[in-house]
């Protein structure tokens, strides 16, 4: 069988746990959560990079929504219109708010925990205060 093209050079995964893989990735492929490293160069990897396309979609979709508010201004539009757009672009945000939270949850926390020591109550705390901002907001 003949071996697939390569696109990147060999990345090693360490995703905080005990183990440690080696793989070539095609480009258009979906780094995992943990860390990389491409050609010794290491880099982190974040809870949303997984969902990182998509993120970035809905983020350009809400700057969408804003010049679309900055245009109703411009045109004198009646305020409660602009006003309900106001408000589906807050609750765009607070989707995409919710979304990175998970990730961070399900990523950071998680594997912070797992590792356990002070590196886990500071992530936990750190949670619950970006928690607090959300909620505040």
């Amino acid at each position: 069988m003949a071996e697939p093209t390569r696109c990147l050079p060999p990345v090693t995964f360490d995703t905080g746990r005990a183990s440690v893989f080696r793989h070539t990735l095609p480009r258009y492929m979906v780094v995992i959560t943990g860390r990389a490293e491409f050609a010794g160069m290491e880099a982190i990897v974040h809870g949303y990079t997984d969902n990182k396309v998509a993120l970035q979609k809905r983020l350009r979709r809400i700057e969408g929504q804003v010049r679309g508010l900055q245009r109703m201004v411009d045109e004198d539009q009646y305020c409660i219109d602009v006003l309900t757009q106001i408000s589906a672009v807050t609750k765009a945000l607070e989707a995409v708010a919710l979304t990175l939270l998970e990730g961070h949850l399900h990523h950071c926390v998680s594997e912070a925990i797992v590792s356990g020591g002070p590196e886990a109550q500071a992530k936990i705390t750190e949670a619950s205060d970006a928690i607090r901002r959300l909620v505040r907001s």
